[in-house]
């Protein structure tokens, strides 16, 4: 784990990440809080959910040809500045009618993540080669739920104390230390490049769909990665009625108010950061079809624990520490599940392709959380938020179940997946 960390330029990416990720969480708790307190509404709520991922289900897919295309490096630094100015309009926001607005800066900076993400997942093995991905991985999700530790509590304690602006100027702030982190790595960020005889005879629009075409493909192609893209389809689902449950839930059936909402967030940053130490050094130990399976089902559980929280325990206090119970267990299964995940992408995708598989990957998830997000923010107003969010835990678990049963171990997996790559 400390060799991985040692690597400069991994480092950078590394603390980059938890600058920006705990400006992230901040405002991810105050803005659906913001539009809560303005319309109390759980559908209005959900729409700022919706707006973030739009972008994802109507060009997520297109943005990883140019993540295959430009350089990586820059990519990601353009993207953290252009964020950091996008974000300003939030703070005229100050009521109902001005929730429009609150939409569009979600739905712009949410554009411009489906360029970091992917550049940032593909530049990883460059940095660490692909014998330390799995640690690479769980290190950024122990980065990430440093940044989860801090940001949802920062942000519900800054929200109830100066409002959305306090937040927003914060998250403002992690962009732009992002940026220049990220501007320091020494790396070679240009991506390989496989079909130069496409680019030479061909038009630019005629290039971007034929090499858009050749991602999909690959995905198509291989049954591990239709496998992991069918598993995490379901959870990402689940995904979506657990965020667009989750405010409501805490303010409404346990009782906890803004400081809750933030509390129990954070609480799955606890236990997630001793999954993210543990996975790191044993990661390379334990089959990643296993830890990707597992930790989805471990999720399913402990998610339907703090669905039912307000049943095992009174509203109000005793509610919200049985909630942050269930969160801190969690936290083995996220970092499991997305270390592994990633890694198995990565390894079993090419170099050249890696930006059009994670930007795929983008575009299936925000669909799939979207779908999530509408379908439970009606059924949340309509029955409440217990039901719901139980039945989105069900379909971890059964993502999980689809995992291990499907994904094939080991060498058969990278055969299966270089058998899909080739010509």
């Amino acid at each position: 784990m400390l060799a991985t960390l040692r690597q400069r330029d991994f480092a950078l990416l590394w603390v980059a990440g938890l600058v920006s990720v705990a400006g992230d969480f901040a405002l991810g708790i105050a803005l659906p809080l913001h539009a809560y307190a303005l319309t109390g509404s759980a559908l209005a709520t959900g729409g700022v959910i919706v707006a973030s991922l739009l972008p994802s289900v109507l060009v997520g897919s297109m943005a990883g040809v140019f993540v295959d295309r430009w350089n990586r490096k820059r990519t990601m630094v353009w993207a953290d500045v252009a964020r950091a100015v996008l974000l300003l309009p939030l703070l005229a926001v100050v009521s109902s009618d001005q929730i429009w607005l609150l939409y569009a800066v979600r739905a712009a900076t949410g554009t411009v993540r489906l360029f970091f993400d992917p550049a940032e997942r593909a530049l990883l093995p460059r940095l660490v080669g692909e014998e330390r991905l799995v640690s690479a991985n769980a290190l950024n999700a122990l980065n990430n739920n440093l940044g989860r530790l801090v940001g949802p509590a920062l942000g519900g304690l800054l929200y109830a104390w100066g409002g959305l602006g306090v937040v927003v100027l914060v998250d403002v702030a992690s962009f732009v230390g992002s940026a220049a982190l990220i501007g320091l790595i020494r790396a070679e960020a240009r991506p390989e490049r496989l079909d130069p005889a496409l680019e030479a005879g061909a038009s630019a629009w005629r290039r971007a769909g034929g090499e858009w075409r050749a991602g999909v493909s690959l995905v198509g192609r291989s049954r591990p990665l239709r496998t992991i893209f069918a598993a995490l389809g379901l959870g990402f689902v689940a995904e979506g009625t657990f965020g667009v449950g989750f405010t409501p839930l805490i303010v409404d059936a346990l009782r906890g108010g803004a400081e809750g909402v933030g509390l129990v967030s954070s609480a799955q940053a606890v236990g997630g950061l001793v999954a993210g130490v543990l996975v790191a050094r044993v990661g390379g130990r334990v089959a990643p079809r296993l830890l990707f399976g597992g930790g989805m089902v471990g999720l399913g559980l402990t998610d339907l624990g703090v669905a039912n929280a307000a049943n095992l325990a009174p509203p109000g206090a005793a509610a919200v520490a049985v909630a942050m119970g269930f969160m801190l267990l969690a936290g083995f299964p996220v970092v499991a599940s997305q270390a592994a995940g990633e890694g198995l992408l990565q390894t079993l995708t090419a170099d050249a392709f890696r930006g059009r598989v994670f930007g795929a990957l983008g575009a299936a998830q925000g669909l799939a959380i979207l779908m999530g997000t509408l379908a439970g923010g009606v059924l949340i107003d309509a029955v409440g938020a217990v039901p719901v969010m139980s039945a989105g835990a069900a379909m971890w678990i059964v993502g999980g179940v689809v995992a291990l049963a499907r994904l094939p171990a080991g060498e058969r997996a990278v055969e299966a997946a270089g058998r899909a790559a080739g010509p």
